[in-house]
């Protein structure tokens, strides 16, 4: 189905299970409880509670590395057969394997900003102020169950004594609110945003969507945009999604090995 044309690609959750990052909603994923946009603004013990979890989450997502199906969908690009990638997931590892147009649905963990002035610093840099104000946080917050981070690079974390004494920083510009800059469940996604989005699936042919369940109306758009316009749809997740009964092809399998299956049989063949 997908053989000759030029493919614009979805990607979920599921596609970075195998770099080591659980997904939201798959078979095997542990409970989790998103904060939300609203539970975000509404006080200091919710925003001292994310900070000192994601203390810890992302340092995990920051280490972890693509693994196949991000760098099929990387040799697919570099081959002329993928236009480019549509991804819900903030662990930026499309960049890391290569891949050159990527749109961050959802944003990424890599930035901080200030909702109150607008200012920006780099995850990093957060992290020093962070662990300057909170010696020997990290040692004693093991994550609960070993890694036991989320998507959105969100820990669960077991020493409640160490979340309720966690001190948290505020922007150094303006005193205001600092937010990673990901959409939290309960935002938009910006408006410019979703337009590059729909571009890249209008110049495709046809859409392929790896590791989501389509559960959120961010991705689920661009499913029923493609399918709008007459174009092919392949869905390829472990589990149900939401799009099943609107795609051409559903394969019920691993991002991973499908992907790479899918490089070897789509890359066109060089002549000697």
């Amino acid at each position: 189905m997908l053989s000759g044309r030029r493919l614009a690609v979805l990607t979920g959750a599921g596609l970075s299970t195998d770099s080591g990052i659980p997904d939201y909603r798959g078979p095997d994923s542990p409970p989790s409880n998103p904060m939300t946009i609203t539970q975000f603004l509404s006080g200091p013990q919710f925003r001292q509670r994310y900070w000192a979890r994601n203390h810890i989450g992302w340092r995990h997502m920051d280490a972890c590395e693509p693994n196949a199906g991000h760098r099929a969908l990387a040799a697919l690009e570099d081959a002329g057969v993928v236009a480019g990638v549509i991804t819900q997931n903030v662990d930026l590892l499309h960049t890391k394997a290569g891949s050159r147009t990527v749109i961050n649905l959802h944003g990424t963990y890599a930035r901080v900003i200030c909702l109150d002035c607008g200012a920006t610093m780099s995850r990093a840099a957060l992290a020093e102020e962070l662990h300057a104000r909170n010696p020997g946080f990290t040692e004693r917050a093991e994550p609960v169950g070993g890694i036991g981070v989320a998507p959105d690079a969100d820990a669960l974390v077991s020493d409640a004594a160490s979340i309720a004494a966690f001190r948290y920083l505020d922007c150094p510009q303006c005193g205001g609110i600092l937010k990673p800059d990901i959409v939290y469940f309960g935002e938009n996604v910006a408006k410019e945003v979703v337009q590059q989005a729909y571009s890249l699936v209008e110049d495709a042919d046809a859409l392929l969507v790896a590791g989501s369940s389509l559960t959120v109306f961010s991705g689920y758009r661009f499913v029923r945009h493609a399918v709008a316009r007459g174009m092919a749809v392949a869905i390829v997740n472990r589990g149900p999604t939401r799009g099943d009964e609107l795609a051409t092809v559903k394969l019920d399998a691993g991002c991973s090995e499908i992907l790479a299956l899918l490089a070897g049989e789509l890359t066109p063949v060089s002549s000697a």
